[in-house]
């Protein structure tokens, strides 16, 4: 096993205490957004080898063995991460597999540079993720039906939200949610910015329903992105809970702690609550106009004590352990690579003694036995 060093990303919305709170540190007073664990090239986890990126490449099988190397290719398939939002996050959809490799093949062959901020695709992989709460986590997920989401708008009394409200009302499911949101994010932007300020002052009045909206609006007056996020539905995760987001599925972070896991890209398309770019033809290519459940995970528990998140996707998989006090210890050792992550107590793995915020790697078939009290988060893959 390697321990892992990893770096903290200090994003605008980050929470200033969370993650320090989590590691036992003192906070720096600036905000600490997400603790990125794996082998992104963005901020790859250290090890005592060298970065975990420099790692794998020296061995791919030894580290990722061959099942994953053969599925996946020479890489580690997911990015895992703690994450601290302590304001709202941009509302966004990410792209399915083929719609990542046309978006990808499209801006390379049209010479779009790589960092160039109106560029969409980053890399030609899709990016499903999934949120598990440490605290009380606030989320955005996915369309609710229009109806309730027209009931919403007309509930704010708000004049200029009337036409939004009636396109609600006055198709299906699919056209009624796309004529929505193509409407909310091409409208003149002068006259979205006051029809934001009157809902907002609405919300703030109202309260009870409207008052995640009139946080939003807080932080981002005037913003259409406001008005588009009264579609999505609005989810309050408990310590444990989680949230699958597939492709094509709108949604925003909104506050809280949360482990979260992806396939490992880059490629993000905006809706909305956000100053960068947001190209809203190849949103409305990517987005599933279809309205859902938000379907709040809660772990299936096995016999051997591993709580398995079940998602449909083989890039990553995530569970966890509780270890009660004089508990029996635990033989993780698998055929994937692994990274295991403690969010409690104390958690011996191998050699290594993991507190809060602590991390390590575990290559492929290499022999994992955990012991300990508290509580242990294990990152790894379907192949």
């Amino acid at each position: 096993m390697d321990r892992l060093d990893n770096t903290v990303r200090p994003y605008a919305w980050g929470s200033t205490t969370a993650i320090p709170r989590l590691l036992g540190v003192e906070p720096t007073g600036e905000p600490q957004a997400e603790l990125w664990m794996g082998a992104h090239p963005g901020a790859p986890s250290r090890t005592g080898r060298g970065t975990l990126v420099e790692v794998i490449d020296a061995d791919p099988v030894r580290e990722l063995g061959e099942a994953t190397v053969a599925r996946f290719g020479p890489r580690l398939p997911f990015l895992f991460k703690v994450l601290a939002a302590g304001a709202p996050l941009s509302l966004q959809v990410h792209p399915d597999l083929e719609q990542a490799r046309q978006g990808y093949a499209d801006e390379e062959r049209r010479g779009v540079p790589i960092d160039a901020p109106h560029r969409n695709y980053k890399d030609p992989n899709h990016k499903p993720e999934l949120i598990c709460a440490l605290t009380e986590f606030d989320g955005l997920c996915g369309f609710r039906d229009p109806l309730r989401s027209a009931e919403l708008l007309d509930g704010l009394g708000v004049d200029s939200l009337k036409p939004y409200a009636d396109l609600l009302h006055a198709h299906p499911e699919d056209a009624a949610l796309r004529e929505m949101l193509t409407a909310v994010l091409s409208a003149d932007p002068e006259d979205m910015a006051h029809t934001v300020a009157e809902a907002t002052a609405a919300c703030v009045r109202l309260g009870g329903p409207y008052a995640p909206y009139a946080e939003l609006a807080h932080h981002f007056p005037g913003d259409a992105g406001v008005i588009a996020a009264m579609l999505l539905n609005h989810v309050r995760l408990q310590p444990g809970e989680a949230l699958y987001l597939g492709a094509g599925i709108p949604h925003a972070y909104l506050g809280g702690l949360g482990v979260e896991i992806m396939a490992n890209s880059d490629n993000v398309l905006r809706c909305g609550l956000t100053p960068k770019h947001v190209d809203v033809p190849e949103l409305l290519r990517v987005v599933r106009f279809e309205a859902a459940d938000p379907g709040v995970l809660r772990p299936e528990a096995s016999p051997d004590g591993e709580e398995v998140y079940e998602a449909p996707i083989d890039e990553f998989r995530l569970s966890r352990y509780v270890l009660p006090p004089g508990g029996a210890s635990h033989d993780l050792t698998r055929a994937t690579p692994q990274i295991l992550l403690c969010t409690a107590g104390t958690i011996h793995a191998g050699e290594h003694r993991l507190t809060s915020g602590a991390s390590v790697f575990v290559p492929a078939g290499e022999t994992a036995e955990v012991s300990g009290t508290g509580t242990l988060f294990r990152a790894t893959v379907i192949a």
